[in-house]
């Protein structure tokens, strides 16, 4: 049977459990390595420096809007800074308990659950990573919300001026961008950390020397119409600031502000996964309304950036049964394709055969190690068509994932 007449609703109100983090059905041990401590007390203003959401040393990654809160996938926060403790105050519109991911230069990701108007220290001079520079060095503090329903607020960030020269310190962009344009897939839906263990991530990490925006939330179309509680589809949705979410209803209502594409480096290379939740039968999109739709989008992307190379990826909609072995669903390989012939700049990454019947978790969904394969794959085909090396970023690029060690230590066996 088809997975698209199996496929449950992809609700926008969907969320995921704060309490744990499961893993091959199992709780994970230390779901959330690290942790952040909420400031019960004002800073002292003789021991802390605090600069404003705007201040121009912080960098905002992904969509945020003008009061600093943040949208879609993975958006984050990056910035250099001299000293030994760095705090991040949040506003009101922080939604309660929201899972963060933060790091010091390239270590592994550490985690915290923030909420709304509060101050939380993330880093202290035992923090990894901190001793691994002069004491008098800049180093590189980052934040990324990990929940694509989720978001967080940005009041704040503050550094100790204890230290002689504590201060926040603005960085250079890195020289590529990346559009990714999707749903829950590329969100990273029903992945151990979401938005942090998508393939949209994976590729982009992988690539070293990439700034990125990942937008893409769970259920949406792409033509423009009522899919699961999405009540716009990417046709119209991708020019606006913010997804489709609840906490965006309650901000915007159904009139959302456009996104000011000046804000963001203009895209070298925009990636797109869509059409999962066209394909679908509940919501019964034609395929001339896909074919016609995705030409709408190819046509606005490349109204706003002309040199922008982009990549198409044929669907995948998980495996049947056929005989004594699995196939691989398909779903409007012939549009997705019409659409590739149609623009010079448009290419299509073939996804048939990357994934297996078992990387399909039982959400209907790839599973972490699934969402590497593809990045892996994404990766390799953007270094062949364009010659783009990966893993010299300012952290040391390479294809990392939070939190994924998967090793034997067992040699007699």
């Amino acid at each position: 049977m088809r997975l698209s007449t199996l496929l449950l609703p992809l609700l926008s109100l969907l969320t995921p459990s704060l309490s744990e983090i499961l893993e091959n059905g199992q709780p994970r041990l230390v779901p959330y390595p690290g942790g952040a401590t909420k400031l019960s007390q004002p800073l002292d203003t003789s021991e802390w420096r605090t600069y404003p959401a705007s201040a121009r040393e912080i960098s905002y990654k992904g969509r945020w809007d003008d009061k600093y809160i943040s949208w879609w996938s993975a958006p984050g926060v990056k910035f250099g800074f001299r000293g030994g403790n760095v705090a991040v105050g949040f506003g009101e519109e922080t939604s309660e308990g929201v899972l963060v991911a933060y790091r010091v230069g390239g270590q592994q990701w550490r985690f915290a659950n923030v909420t709304a108007s509060a101050t939380y220290q993330f880093i202290t001079p035992e923090t990894p990573g901190m001793d691994l520079l002069e004491a008098n060095a800049t180093r590189i503090f980052e934040m990324r919300v990990t929940n694509w329903s989720y978001g967080v607020q940005i009041s704040s960030v503050s550094v100790d001026c204890k230290a002689s020269g504590g201060a926040l310190v603005q960085l250079r962009n890195k020289r590529k961008m990346v559009e990714i344009i999707g749903d829950s897939i590329s969100a990273g839906m029903y992945n151990s950390y979401e938005g942090l263990s998508g393939w949209a991530w994976g590729f982009v990490e992988g690539l070293g020397d990439a700034e990125f925006s990942i937008t893409a939330y769970p259920g949406i179309c792409l033509h423009d119409q009522d899919c699961w509680g999405n009540p716009r589809g990417q046709t119209y949705q991708w020019q606006r600031v913010s997804d489709t979410s609840w906490r965006a209803s309650q901000l915007y209502g159904t009139n959302p502000p456009k996104w000011n594409f000046k804000k963001q480096q203009p895209a070298d290379l925009v990636v797109i996964n869509i059409g999962t939740n066209d394909f679908n039968e509940a919501n019964g999109v034609t395929t001339k309304q896909y074919f016609e739709s995705y030409v709408k989008l190819i046509g606005d992307i490349h109204r706003v950036w002309p040199k922008a190379q982009i990549i198409i990826q044929s669907l995948w909609h998980g495996f049947h049964g056929e005989g004594d072995t699995f196939v691989q669903d398909h779903g409007f390989d012939d549009e997705i394709r019409r659409v590739v012939n149609k623009f010079r700049f448009v290419h299509l990454f073939n996804t048939t055969g990357i994934l297996r019947h078992n990387d399909i978790a039982p959400q209907w969904h790839p599973t972490d190690v699934g969402q590497i394969k593809v990045a892996s794959h994404l990766l390799e085909f953007v270094k062949a068509k364009f010659g783009w090396e990966y893993g010299q970023g300012d952290n040391g690029g390479a294809e990392v994932f939070p939190q994924t060690l998967y090793w034997n230590d067992e040699q007699n066996y």
